[in-house]
């Protein structure tokens, strides 16, 4: 008996286009002209937009107009979808003016299920039951980003800052993508931020360890849930450019990038969105570090770097610093002060004027002198250090935020990062 032919299996390709990949309506429809292209190569294509521009924003500035404490919520994340779901309708509309069939989901229609975090929800559940219904009929499946819906209630949820990343890598996963895309107006992941250090150069690829670090101390061209979905469940990313045809940065996993040696700095990332908080003369015996902690995380706070000195035996009395989002200071100092008399410390301050430089990269595992060489230009260039935290694969300092953009180019020279030419900057957003 002669078998039957088997069909050639399609490759599956998620795409995620941001905020300024599809401000307008010309842009959309350059999207659709380069999805089409994507489909027309003999792949499967769902796509994933964020809202338009600085729709989102506009969208908080209404919800501010009308209520003095709209933050949050079930209504505030319903309104906040709605610039997405524009995005996804208005893309279907530009693909099938190509002469493409496409059609657009929303995250409950694409199976997304959350917890009902309101403004922060987590992916519980991916039944992707139409997306692949719609992929298997030859449609570009559109999918709204950002967005789910309660499994415990069916509300409409967010996922947060970037979460359009993180719906994309995902869906990937979900539909065993052969690779999830994510455009941005760069060409790819770069040794350093492109608007602060114009002589970064783009990396060909980079392993998702350094990556995970990176866009931890803050690199913003891809979103750390995003980043450790896709190590989790080993999703295989591309970085590119919705404005070039560049082959962007491919993000590999340990598994397939074994046989590769690894460079000894990746690449310089900086973050300016942090304040350090100062607990003052905290008794020094056992508890109360984490009588201050367990007060910090009952505010709801993101704790990055601490550090604690060492108590003379004269007062037994000690100091520990912390940083945390701007977003977070006023009401985690204020919760301190609150306790102040009941845990006992002295004093409390905060700064919010300190700037954050990390240097990353998964040789440093293997290669000594990082340190020395991260200290030496730093001291050279006369920039003083306030704190440092370590990992095996990243050195992060803090200095003053006036001092940050200068530090890291001085940062990135010194490690050999400067390219020949100037990169390239397509739109201006980061996204």
């Amino acid at each position: 008996m002669i078998p039957p032919i088997q069909e050639p299996q399609l490759a599956v390709i998620v795409q995620k286009y941001g905020g300024s990949s599809v401000q307008d309506a010309e842009k959309i429809k350059n999207i659709a002209v380069r999805v089409l292209q994507t489909q027309a190569q003999g792949n499967q294509v769902c796509v994933v937009v964020s809202a338009m521009g600085d729709t989102t924003d506009d969208l908080i500035g209404l919800a501010n107009s009308v209520s003095s404490s709209p933050e949050g919520g079930r209504e505030m994340d319903v309104l906040l979808t709605a610039g997405e779901r524009i995005s996804m309708s208005l893309l279907a509309m530009a693909v099938k003016e190509q002469g493409g069939q496409a059609k657009s989901f929303t995250g409950y229609q694409a199976g997304i299920s959350t917890d009902s975090a309101h403004g922060s929800a987590r992916i519980w559940k991916l039944e992707p039951t139409r997306i692949e219904e719609s992929l298997a009929k030859g449609e570009v499946a559109i999918v709204a980003g950002f967005q789910g819906f309660s499994f415990e209630n069916g509300d409409t949820t967010t996922l947060g800052r970037g979460g359009s990343d993180t719906t994309a890598v995902a869906l990937a996963f979900a539909l065993k993508a052969d690779v999830c895309e994510i455009y941005s107006d760069v060409d790819g992941i770069y040794t350093a931020d492109p608007r602060i250090v114009p002589r970064a150069h783009k990396l060909a690829q980079i392993d998702i360890e350094s990556m995970l670090e990176l866009s931890s101390s803050g690199a913003k061209i891809l979103y750390i849930r995003a980043v450790e979905f896709a190590r989790r469940h080993k999703v295989p990313l591309r970085v590119r450019s919705s404005f070039s045809t560049d082959p962007g940065t491919l993000v590999y996993t340990a598994s397939a990038g074994d046989d590769m040696e690894e460079p000894i700095v990746s690449g310089v990332a900086t973050d300016d969105t942090q304040s350090k908080v100062t607990v003052i003369g905290l008794p020094d015996r056992p508890g109360k570090a984490a009588e201050v902690f367990q007060i910090v995380s009952e505010a709801g706070a993101n704790i990055d770097m601490i550090v604690q000195n060492v108590s003379t035996d004269e007062d037994k009395l000690s100091d520990i610093s912390m940083t945390l989002p701007h977003s977070d200071r006023h009401k985690v100092v204020q919760a301190l002060k609150d306790r102040q008399e009941e845990v006992g410390f002295e004093n409390i301050t905060y700064d919010d004027e300190i700037g954050k430089l990390s240097v990353v990269g998964a040789g440093m595992k293997t290669s000594s002198g990082v340190s020395a060489k991260l200290f030496g230009a730093l001291a050279k260039a006369g920039i003083n250090i306030e704190m440092i935290s370590t990992s095996e694969i990243r050195i992060s300092v803090v200095t003053r935020a006036d001092q940050l953009k200068e530090a890291t180019r001085i940062v990135h020279s010194a490690f050999e990062l400067d390219a020949a030419d100037t990169a390239i900057i397509y739109a201006g957003t980061g996204k």
